[in-house]
């Protein structure tokens, strides 16, 4: 067996492996009012913003909780009460999406698409050209179900050109794949600690257009998930409302001082990209076949085939894998049964062949033949 890390390297789509650098970063405790917390927090909104190349047309309101408090929060507050959102949806996190809207009491039509289609602009312009009560599209850029990259920019266009909003639940792709406001028109974008910024998980952020934001007090179904409210209470005092996660929002500070450092975008991006490239091609020498067509695989997380074999079952290679050293994700679709490796964090160039080797003994250890083992044999996987 070869030699397991400890602690298990998370292959997950978040939470991550983190840093020392940003692990350490939580070890000091912050007075939640105190002048060093609040430029801690100031620095920290815009270098989201920077990142977006958003400071001249956006606000970055931050805000407690998971991704999702974020996504709902960005809903509650950018669509008015009699708002009507369009949901293209081909994934789990796109339908959470749609039930968000639905739990606050917005109008929500959906485009339904199969777990390994990408998101159609064409489909999207043609259901904005015939119902004009549709007041916003809300994408998920990065649908980590199955792991497909849906056409942000194209989609953001084709809204533009109707003259309706857009919000993007961009939770898996922020940091890693381009959105760049300059370019891009979009009134808001959601994302989280705990993904491609390699922070812990806690906090969420809204990258918001300044216009649209001003708009919006009293849509909110939420006092504490009201971002206007949060942004006019930053804005007057440079402090969060209520309680913030201190510890989560220094960890993100350093987590982003260590991103810009790397090189910002481009070089996360690569590194993702170079992660997936090694993971797909690995596994494929061992007979394991990933579910999505190359061009619409994003480079965040992998959705692979199940073994087709008696001896599979997922608890135990679940079990075998992070025995090994690696924790992987169950697979999110409904029809076939899969399972998940991410591609993101920070854990080396070591990481991605390591798993390899970690899922090739754990399949040999379930009597599980692999084409390496098979010796050029056809895989039973």
């Amino acid at each position: 067996m070869s030699q397991a890390p400890n602690p298990p390297i998370l292959l997950t789509p978040g939470p991550l492996t983190t840093s020392s650098r940003t692990r350490q970063a939580m070890l000091r405790d912050w007075g939640s009012w105190d002048g060093d917390f609040n430029e801690i927090t100031t620095r920290l909104r815009q270098r989201l913003l920077d990142i977006a190349n958003a400071a001249e047309t956006h606000e970055c309101v931050p805000m407690q909780g998971s991704g999702t408090f974020s996504v709902e929060a960005a809903v509650g507050t950018v669509v008015p009460r009699d708002g009507h959102v369009l949901v293209p949806s081909n994934g789990a996190y796109c339908q959470r999406l749609a039930r968000i809207c639905r739990t606050l009491g917005r109008k929500v039509t959906t485009i339904d698409y199969t777990e390994d289609q990408q998101v159609s602009p064409s489909d999207v312009d043609r259901a904005l050209a015939a119902d004009p009560s549709i007041t916003h599209v809300a994408l998920v850029h990065c649908e980590t179900g199955a792991g497909v990259l849906n056409p942000l920019h194209e989609i953001a266009v084709v809204a533009a050109k109707h003259g309706r909003g857009l919000i993007v639940d961009a939770m898996s792709s922020f940091g890693a794949l381009p959105i760049d406001a300059a370019r891009t028109p979009f009134d808001a974008v959601v994302a989280a600690s705990g993904k491609c910024l390699e922070g812990v998980p806690g906090m969420g952020f809204v990258i918001i257009r300044r216009s649209v934001l001003e708009t919006c007090e009293g849509n909110s179904h939420s006092l504490a998930l009201d971002l206007y409210d949060q942004w006019a209470y930053m804005r007057k005092t440079t402090q969060w409302r209520f309680t913030p996660p201190t510890h989560v929002v220094a960890a993100l500070d350093e987590a982003v001082t260590q991103y810009l450092d790397e090189g910002g975008l481009p070089a996360r991006g690569a590194r993702y990209t170079r992660n997936c490239e090694a993971l797909i091609e690995g596994l494929a020498a061992i007979g394991v076949r990933s579910f999505l067509s190359p061009d619409i695989q994003a480079p965040i997380i992998v959705t692979f085939h199940a073994p087709a074999h008696p001896n599979y079952e997922f608890k135990r290679f679940y079990a075998e894998v992070k025995k090994r050293g690696y924790i992987l994700y169950p697979g999110k679709l409904t029809q076939v049964e899969t399972f998940r490796v991410g591609c993101i964090g920070h854990f080396g160039e070591a990481g991605i062949p390591g798993a390899v080797a970690a899922i090739a003994e754990t399949l040999e250890a379930m009597g599980i033949a692999t084409a390496k083992a098979s010796a050029g044999a056809t895989a039973e996987v």
